[in-house]
């Protein structure tokens, strides 16, 4: 049997009340062995050296006065003199001998861990502060990690390195921030089992969207190697979704995913220096490929899911989490390493809506992954190395390579962080948000590209992709309390088109989605004509046709990218705002703009004008684009039956005829789209007259209508929308436009049927919504930034007509 240990506990003995006694790391770790085990999810098994055993290792080499001399007068500001100070007091603890019993009692617990790992055995030896993970601290990165240990002087070295690592620059400048007392805290180390990601890969999630605090997702990074390179931010990684509510209901898919850069990978040294790992450069086949596929994706999130679901149970309130997973190379199971409260996204206050608005416009000079949701303004500080950190001033843009944790005393002081390498996950990002300080990080030349001292605009605020423009351009901050915003009896519907953009806008007030557009998910994420990738040998261009084989190299077909990236970008939308329901407009784009796409050109007509002319249903049915409408209607199908997002309704735009109406809806059908299996609604724009005139006809086949009010105007009254000579006759005042309007949404309610509007009208113009209002209509789709004011004035017409 075992001996007693006294400065040992094993995680099969720690709960998280524990993190007086082993720190918020190794009371994590213990809860989760312990608790978290027996239901599937795998922790390395380990044990803490107690934070009794630091103060020992003090007391018995009567270090305390030592280290209060190197701290009382400390001023944290001083970068230079809390650097020599912190030098100082590592130096101290790092000197001070092990007395012998600890040491037995280290190398014995270890020699325990060896009996059931095997004598090759190598260890993790983490760092695991007293006031570590709190729910509102994160401590992120301020202490050290030792990787690969083996061996008896091996691991009594790295626990006394880790204990030393207490009085890091970083972690002194944080607990100063943070009202902690040097003296009160302790640190207990961790020592587990190593996972060997060094073979395979490793990573960090949350159990929320870091950015928005959307809580439906699980939000998964990683990249090859061992995670320091996640965590520190050296690497881009790859990054995965996963929907939670349909998770629970038995759907098991990748919401979404990108692949990062991930040009290096963090492996165990071969023993020619001191250093126990190294990074190498990662080969172009593993660059081109995620580093973990979608089944182990879904496990991650299988296992967050049930993290958070302990850890909100454990609290008695909400409790999104911060986790690290490594996979391990050899027996090629994921591992969770390390899971602690997320304490950014989770603390904001629900009740209050910040935008952050760009005003003026200009082209980006650099671009990377938005932190922070937030708009900044600052000279560009350029800082290749530690040594000119002493020249930063408040409000600078703090720009490097890399932003170690090291830096938090002048990040604190930065106006907006941008850096070359690091993903949204990386320590830096974290602290970032802490801080709310907009930060884009893997923009791979912001060092080259950027001036040093010249003015800068860093936006977080237009979705996941973070800009810096040159110069100060204007913008504006608005914030809103919703927590008296009453809900009008019309349902207020958003008009969206950027996935990116969908969680952050999931917090305004909404009944759903009334227009959800492919066209900019097309432009965006896809690029390429349906047609050219269904028949790449029909391009007759080699430029074009290399395009599009690089474009699709990661998948077995031009169709399987098609499909994949369009049901991603919707299912993003869907997930984003589910079980609302989502508006989803088949592609409307004309012949014109289709030619504009990567290989488009030989594919479409020549026509004199596209804005009424082969757009639509008619595509749909006519042999020139009928395959790339199946494309269409195979993701579609894909997010719905497959993803589970059933809350999307499909909607077909620009239905000139009935028999066109049948004909669309029967080839559907035949695309296993039917109508009314599954739920599925099909509406159809009503922005023809004989939409209008033909309503009760329409009313026949489709579930619903939604009036686009543009095209209603411009075919009322004849006046080409795209024309500038008579643009000034365009308008959706026009009586005769209103009355439109009118029939359609009485005809709507005749025959049972849904009727909103999603054009621009009443976002433009504030008596349109009124208009809305008093013939009736179910619910307006709205641009997100009128929200606010237009539900303000259709409550006040509400009020005045008595609804």
């Amino acid at each position: 049997m075992p001996e007693q240990l006294q400065y040992i506990r094993w995680f099969n003995e720690l709960s998280i009340e524990d993190v007086p006694l082993v720190g918020g790391k190794n009371a994590s770790l213990g809860e989760m062995y312990r608790e978290l085990t027996p239901e599937g999810i795998r922790i390395p098994n380990g044990f803490a050296v107690t934070a009794e055993a630091y103060r020992y290792l003090l007391d018995h080499a009567d270090a305390w006065g030592d280290l209060h001399r190197a701290l009382d007068d400390l001023d944290p500001d001083n970068v230079a003199d809390l650097a020599k100070r912190a030098r100082r007091a590592r130096e101290i603890i790092y000197g001070a001998p092990f007395p012998a019993d600890l040491a037995h009692e280290i190398l014995a617990a270890y020699a325990q861990l060896k009996k059931e790992y095997g004598d090759d055995l190598s260890v993790a030896v983490r760092s695991s502060a007293t006031a570590e993970d709190l729910p509102n601290a994160s401590f992120a990165g301020q202490q050290d990690t030792y990787l690969n240990v083996s061996g008896d002087l091996a691991l009594l070295d790295a626990c006394k390195r880790c204990m030393a690592s207490l009085f890091t620059d970083r972690a002194i400048h944080y607990r100063v921030d943070q009202g902690f007392d040097h003296f009160k805290l302790a640190l207990s180390v961790g020592v587990m089992k190593m996972v060997r990601s060094d073979l395979s890969a490793s990573g960090v999630m949350f159990s929320l969207d870091t950015e928005s605090g959307f809580k439906d997702v699980v939000f998964i990074t990683g990249a090859y190697g061992l995670g320091e390179n996640v965590v520190q931010g050296a690497v881009d990684p790859d990054e995965f979704y996963v929907h939670k509510p349909t998770y629970a209901l038995g759907y098991r898919s990748v919401l979404r995913r990108s692949l990062g850069a991930k040009k290096i990978k963090m492996i165990y040294s071969d023993g020619s220096t001191h250093e126990s790992t190294r990074n190498i450069a990662t080969s172009e086949y593993e660059r081109n490929q995620s580093c973990i596929n979608d089944q182990d994706a879904l496990t991650l999130a299988g296992y967050a899911i049930s993290i958070e679901k302990h850890y909100s149970a454990k609290a008695g309130v909400p409790r999104p989490m911060d986790i690290e997973w490594a996979k391990d190379g050899i027996d090629g199971q994921l591992y969770i390493v390390q899971a602690r409260p997320e304490t950014v996204a989770s603390l904001q206050k629900g009740s209050t809506l910040e935008q952050f608005v760009l005003k003026g416009s200009a082209v980006p000079l650099v671009t990377g992954h938005a932190v922070g949701g937030r708009i900044a303004q600052g000279n560009a500080r350029i800082i290749n190395k530690v040594e000119q950190l002493s020249e930063f001033k408040a409000g600078d843009v703090l720009v490097a390579d890399i932003t170690t944790p090291d830096w938090e005393p002048v990040m604190k002081i930065a106006s907006a962080i941008v850096t070359n390498r690091g993903g949204r996950t990386c320590h830096a990002a974290i602290v970032a948000r802490e801080l709310g300080v907009p930060a884009v990080v893997g923009c791979e030349n912001a060092t080259t590209v950027l001036k040093n001292n010249t003015p800068v605009t860093v936006s977080c605020a237009e979705g996941d992709v973070g800009k810096v423009y040159p110069g100060a351009l204007d913008f504006e901050k608005i914030t809103t309390d919703l927590s008296g915003l009453a809900r009008p009896k019309t349902h207020i519907m958003l008009n969206i088109g950027n996935p990116e953009a969908a969680f952050k806008h999931s917090f305004l007030p909404n009944d759903g989605v009334g227009l959800a557009r492919m066209e900019f998910i097309i432009t965006e994420y896809i690029k390429a004509h349906p047609m050219a990738l269904i028949h790449p040998e029909k391009v007759q261009d080699e430029a074009e046709k290399e395009q599009l084989k690089t474009l699709t190299q990661q998948f077995d077909s031009g169709r399987d990218f098609f499909i994949q990236r369009l049901a991603e970008g919707v299912g993003t939308i869907a997930a984003a705002f589910y079980p609302k329901p989502v508006v989803v407009r088949m592609s409307d784009f004309k012949t014109n703009e289709y030619a504009t796409l990567l290989g488009g050109r030989w594919f479409e007509f020549d026509e004199a004008n596209p804005m009424i002319g082969f757009r639509g249903a008619s595509r749909y049915i006519h042999p020139a684009y009928a395959e790339g409408f199946a494309l269409e209607c195979a993701a579609m199908k894909y997010v719905r039956e497959v993803m589970g997002l059933t809350n999307v309704i499909l909607m077909i735009p620009f239905c000139r005829r009935v028999d066109e109406a049948e004909k669309v809806l029967a080839y559907m059908a035949e695309l296993g789209l039917r109508r009314g299996e599954n739920g599925l609604q099909v509406y159809v724009m009503c922005e023809i007259p004989n939409n209008v005139i033909q309503i009760d006809e329409f009313a026949k086949h489709f579930d619903g209508f939604s009036i686009g009010s543009n095209d209603l105007t411009q075919l009322t009254l004849g006046v080409d929308r795209d024309s500038e000579i008579v643009a000034s006759d365009f308008d959706e005042r026009d009586p005769g436009v209103k009355e439109m309007i009118r029939l359609a949404v009485t005809g709507a309610r005749r025959n049972g049927r849904h009727c909103g509007l999603c054009g621009q009208a009443p976002s433009d113009y504030p008596e349109m919504a009124e208009f809305l209002v008093e013939v009736g209509i179910d619910s307006m789709s709205l641009n997100p930034d009128t929200v606010l004011q237009t539900t303000q004035r259709i409550l006040e017409t509400e009020k005045r007509l008595g609804k």
